[in-house]
C-alpha cells in the first residue's frame, strides 16, 4: 500500500527535491502547510536550510511546533532533515544569539569547531548498531552534508539510536528515537544511498 507523506512547507528547505526523492522510493507526497493534511499523513517530513532562527520563525508562523508535537504524542512518524533536524533540539546558538527550538530533544545546536566551515560535501557516518535507517548500507557509504552548525552531544533518550560523523569535530549525523527520526545530511542530495535511507524510513511507516 502506497504511503502518504507530507513535506511540511514553512518557507524553508528544498521542498521539491525532497518531494521528488520520496516519490522516487514509491511514496505519495504532498508539499503543504495544512495542519490537517500533516496530521493525516502516514509520515511527516520537516526539511530546513539556512539559519536556525529563520527556520523557527517560519515554523512558528504555521503552528509547525504543534503539528510536530501532536504527531509525536500520537506515536506518528516524523523525519527532520538538516536544519529540520536541528530545530528538534531545545535551542540553537548562532552568531551569539540563542533561539528556542521545538524541544523534542534536549541540548543545543552549536557551531562546528573546524578549520573549514561550512562542512560541505560527502562524508561517511558511524551508523548506530541496529539502525533501521541505515539498513543495507555499507560502513563506507557517503552522504551529502552542507552545514556549519550541529548537535554535538546526546543527552536524550538512552534507547535512541544515534549515528555520528566527524568534520574535525564529532557531531550527530542522525537520530532514531521512536516515531521521531532525523538526519543532519541531505538524503535527497545523497544519490542512491539517500534513496535507500528514505526507502527504509518509508517502509517502517
Amino acid at each position: 500500500m502506497t504511503k502518504k507523506l507530507v513535506v511540511l512547507d514553512y518557507g524553508s528547505g528544498n521542498l521539491r527535491s525532497a518531494q521528488r526523492a520520496l516519490q522516487r522510493v514509491g511514496a505519495d507526497v504532498e508539499v503543504t502547510a495544512d495542519p490537517g493534511a500533516a496530521a493525516a499523513a502516514d509520515g511527516l517530513v520537516v526539511p530546513g536550510v539556512g539559519a536556525y532562527e529563520a527556520c523557527m520563525k517560519g515554523l512558528r508562523a504555521i503552528g509547525g511546533e504543534k503539528i510536530i508535537a501532536d504527531r509525536l504524542q500520537q506515536g506518528r512518524p516524523v523525519l527532520g532533515v538538516c536544519v529540520g533536524m536541528q530545530i528538534l533540539f531545545t535551542r540553537g546558538v548562532e552568531f551569539g544569539a540563542e533561539t528556542v527550538g521545538c524541544g523534542q530533544w534536549p541540548g543545543a545546536v552549536t557551531r562546528l569547531d573546524a578549520p573549514v566551515i561550512p562542512h560541505m560535501g560527502w562524508n561517511v557516518v558511524e551508523a548506530a548498531d541496529g539502525s533501521r535507517l541505515f539498513r543495507g548500507l555499507d560502513a563506507d557509504t557517503r552522504f551529502y552534508f552542507v552545514h556549519s552548525y550541529a548537535a554535538q552531544e546526546w543527552s536524550g533518550n538512552s534507547d535512541a539510536l544515534v549515528t555520528w560523523a566527524t568534520h574535525h569535530a564529532r557531531f550527530i549525523a542522525a537520530v532514531e528515537d521512536g516515531p521521531l527520526a532525523a538526519t543532519q545530511f541531505h538524503p535527497e542530495k545523497s544519490g542512491d544511498a539517500g534513496a535507500t535511507l528514505l526507502a527504509n524510513w518509508v517502509e517502517g511507516l
